[in-house]
């Protein structure tokens, strides 16, 4: 069954991180080779940080955007895993080892799956 854990935190505490130096990342490596070795990983992704998002909403027709995220939030999405486990418990313990729920938030949500006729199965 697939998951995904979406990564909840504080942006600010990322913005000293460089991305050109391993130190910095090595936690996060680690994390995503455990999960490569464990036959779990699917995909994941850092994402920009919030000044690069745009919201898009659609009322009576008309789009309309604006510039950043939906919400203010304490905590911001800052980046994704899609894996692929038995059940939510196992989803439940590769959160918990993330890097990101050290000081952040790890939210997990099952992925819903369609059938070809586009009901829930």
């Amino acid at each position: 069954m697939q998951y995904l854990l979406l990564i909840y935190g504080d942006e600010k505490a990322w913005e000293g991180m460089d991305p050109e130096d391993p130190g910095d990342l090595t936690a996060w490596n680690e994390y995503t080779q455990w999960l490569k070795d464990a036959g779990s990983y699917v995909a994941g992704d850092a994402l920009a940080p919030t000044t690069a998002a745009t919201s898009v909403r659609v009322r009576d027709g008309q789009t309309m955007t604006t510039d950043g995220p939906f919400a203010e939030t304490k905590e911001q999405l800052g980046g994704y895993y899609l894996i692929d486990v038995g059940n939510l418990d196992d989803a439940l313990a590769a959160a918990a080892r993330c890097p990101g729920a050290l000081g952040g938030t790890m939210e997990v949500r099952p992925v819903q799956v369609f059938d070809d006729e586009g009901n829930p199965s």
